[in-house]
């Protein structure tokens, strides 16, 4: 049996270089795409252009062939502009799958969505199950649920083997500091380093959200285009509901520094932040029997331990 191909979109990014090396570790020949050339780990091709380019997705489809897609390629800053946040993530969704369709291929597509979709759910509706209404709150979420759209009907009208997924919130070594916990992480190592006053500037402590190490997050993304159903949709999520303030409390713990002062920081606050996000993820342990394997405490230690490298490099080139 020949090696299985996996293609994937966005794999400069948080989950695309975590995923290409899940899937080395499984066996997979893996390609990769993205805006720029950059250094991805392990045996892997790699294709520079936008995904919105419709000739230059073709091109990469003829020259690979793959027998699955990860379709990861978006824009995720919250506060990106909505005209480029719908261009770039119902677009070049579009534009991808217009290529796979016309190009006669069959490869399994995962289209990578989020739990942005579900906007605010009341308490007494969690945990948060796919069949939920969605209602979006921000203009990111609005363009994944326009993503979501492109992904049911290219399923309904041509018959793609098209399957989302949405996670809720992923953390890991080598997310970027625009997120919460590598934000609290990168700002106690410098702590540490002596390059800051232990002091750390934080946003809105009282969300409750839910946390899944990217790396547990991966496993799932591959499993489900193994065995995922096309046109159906499933949460990557732990179903543990926890406090931003206990992320920066374990963070604090795993400190060599003590005294640490917290500040709130205006900036950082987001009049669209929902309270609480918890989902479910019954459809896609039935499915796969897929769970956790990293506690959140684990994750933790290892976000840290990746800045304090990070910040040692930077300062010893």
């Amino acid at each position: 049996m020949s090696q299985a191909k996996a293609l994937i979109t966005g794999i400069n990014g948080f989950c695309g270089r975590q995923l290409a090396g899940t899937l080395l570790q499984q066996g997979y020949s893996v390609v990769g795409m993205d805006l720029k050339l950059a250094s991805v780990p392990g045996a892997v091709t790699l294709y520079a252009g936008d995904m919105r380019d419709g000739s230059f997705v073709n091109a990469v489809l003829e020259a690979t062939r793959p027998d699955i897609i990860f379709h990861l390629a978006a824009l995720t800053a919250p506060r990106a502009n909505p005209e480029e946040l719908e261009s770039v993530n119902q677009g070049g969704t579009r534009c991808l799958l217009d290529v796979v369709r016309r190009s006669g291929s069959t490869p399994r597509i995962v289209i990578t969505s989020s739990s942005a979709v579900y906007g605010y759910v009341p308490p007494a509706e969690l945990p948060i199950r796919e069949t939920q209404p969605l209602c979006p709150a921000t203009a990111y979420a609005v363009s994944k649920v326009l993503q979501e759209r492109e992904a049911t009907q290219a399923f309904i009208e041509q018959n793609l083997a098209v399957i989302c997924v949405r996670p809720f919130n992923l953390t890991g070594p080598g997310e970027s500091e625009h997120f919460v916990t590598s934000a609290f992480a990168r700002q106690i190592a410098e702590i540490e380093a002596g390059l800051r006053a232990p002091i750390i500037q934080v946003g809105n402590l009282d969300a409750v959200r839910d946390f899944t190490d990217v790396r547990d997050a991966m496993r799932a993304y591959v499993l489900l285009a193994e065995k995922g159903i096309p046109g159906e949709v499933y949460n990557v999520c732990s179903e543990q509901g926890v406090q931003i303030r206990q992320i920066l409390d374990l963070l604090r713990e795993l400190s060599t520094r003590t005294n640490i002062e917290i500040r709130i920081d205006p900036t950082r606050l987001q009049a669209a932040d929902v309270p609480i996000q918890i989902g479910s993820a019954a459809r896609l342990r039935a499915l796969t029997g897929w769970a956790p394997a990293l506690t959140l405490q684990e994750t933790l230690n290892d976000v840290l331990n990746s800045w304090r490298r990070r910040t040692y490099e930077e300062q010893h080139p």
